[in-house]
């Protein structure tokens, strides 16, 4: 399924204080959830028909279904 309700990404902290941010979908793009993490945990974001982007600002791993991304790198 190649559906836009199908894709998730897994943040994992490696910090204390890891930001992820969503950001709508539509004309204006805007803050509309925010989470902050600490060393170790994980989050698991989804994006729907309100979430077009997903931010992740601090040091962490992404994992989506095209890789993996340090932040640090």
């Amino acid at each position: 399924m190649n559906d836009i309700h199908t894709d998730y990404i897994v943040v994992k902290a490696k910090d204390n204080g890891v930001q992820v941010i969503g950001l709508t979908r539509g004309q204006d793009t805007r803050f509309h959830h925010m989470e902050k993490l600490d060393k170790g945990e994980v989050m698991i974001a989804q994006f729907t028909a309100h979430t077009s982007a997903i931010k992740v600002r601090g040091k962490a791993l992404i994992y989506t279904r095209h890789g993996v991304v340090d932040t640090e790198q």
